[in-house]
């Protein structure tokens, strides 16, 4: 990991100053589009994530990297230091909305109703990604459905906890940030896929990480105080979350079988699942968010009509399908991914 966090930093250096401009002979729908023929200017677009300081974030700013070559337009990209720095996005917001530099904005709220509240009557068009908030100036959301997709993740992850020999299917939440849309309706989604699928969801054994590994593998230790005799299944709000509490359980032989499901589909997840930690992810395409929410304002920008939900979709990676999906990743990334 230690070049990711040297390939982040520099990414964030490039992406944080105004970059991407015009690039021509684009593969796929920038081709269809004709980007950057029929655009009159160059567009500017704010970027504003939850926060740069995660692996997913830069799977994102680097789809948005590639639209915006394709496109012939100009992005900003910014994030607060970590999902509980409300205050740090909200000042991000406020200065880029009261700027006059921008033609639109793309913004993966922290706080839906905050956000909802500075967007109130701006004249700029406004789109949501990762996470979706309500608002009449917000054009179109790209992303996913949360709660399915962990839905399909506690489905599989029983499966799969059947097929390690459990005969009692136990499954314990480590979640997001409590309150959080994002993250509840993850544990929903998780909820409602463990016991779909015949296993027992213990809505009192929820123990909240605020979405950082530090955390997740404190919550662990607590898991395994509170259960000495083993859990089935521990989800986890992300990737993340879920490999610290494998290795926070790594050595404790009640944990040998439990099955470890995260959530987001990271490079560092896949070889995880490979190494034998992380058991299995919900993927999404962050690179492809990215990608398609600089498309879709582009497209708007220029006349088109557009989704109000521009769904990215996901898949359940496990063992038998991460090396496969480990090499799409890192081809997305251009293959400037080490570990």
């Amino acid at each position: 990991m230690n070049y990711f966090k040297k390939f982040g930093a520099l990414f964030l250096a490039s992406a944080l100053s105004v970059s991407m401009l015009s690039a021509c002979g684009g593969d796929g729908a920038a081709n269809d589009a004709g980007a950057g023929e029929e655009a009159s200017g160059t567009p500017t677009i704010s970027i504003v994530f939850k926060t740069t300081a995660n692996e997913y974030t830069q799977y994102m700013m680097a789809g948005a990297q590639k639209a915006a070559e394709e496109y012939g337009v100009t992005v900003d990209m910014k994030g607060a230091s970590s999902e509980t720095a409300y205050d740090e996005q909200q000042n991000m917001i406020e200065t880029d909305l009261n700027s006059g530099k921008y033609d639109a904005m793309i913004i993966a709220p922290l706080q839906g109703d905050m956000v909802s509240t500075l967007v109130n009557g701006t004249s700029m068009p406004i789109f949501a990604i990762d996470t979706d908030f309500d608002a009449e100036e917000k054009i179109s959301f790209i992303g996913i459905g949360q709660a399915d997709a962990a839905a399909s993740g506690g489905e599989a992850a029983v499966e799969a906890a059947k097929a390690a020999g459990w005969t009692e299917i136990k499954a314990a939440y480590i979640a997001g940030v409590q309150g959080d849309s994002t993250a509840e309706a993850r544990k929903t989604g998780f909820q409602e896929g463990i016991e779909a699928a015949g296993g027992t969801f213990l809505v009192d054994e929820i123990q909240y990480a605020d979405a950082v590994a530090d955390k997740a593998a404190n919550c662990m230790e607590a898991i395994m105080q509170n259960h000495p005799e083993g859990i089935a299944v521990i989800c986890c709000h992300n990737d993340d979350c879920a490999m610290a509490a494998a290795r926070t359980a790594e050595g404790n032989p009640a944990y040998e079988d439990t099955i470890f499901v995260g959530f987001d589909g990271n490079i560092s997840a896949a070889q995880s699942i490979l190494e034998g930690g992380e058991t299995m992810t919900v993927a999404q395409s962050g690179y492809d968010q990215g990608y398609r929410a600089v498309e879709t304002v582009f497209r708007y920008l220029n006349g088109e009509e557009v989704e109000s939900f521009i769904d990215c979709g996901t898949q359940v990676i496990d063992k038998d399908s991460a090396q496969a999906y480990l090499d799409e990743l890192e081809k997305q990334m251009d293959g400037k991914l080490e570990f």
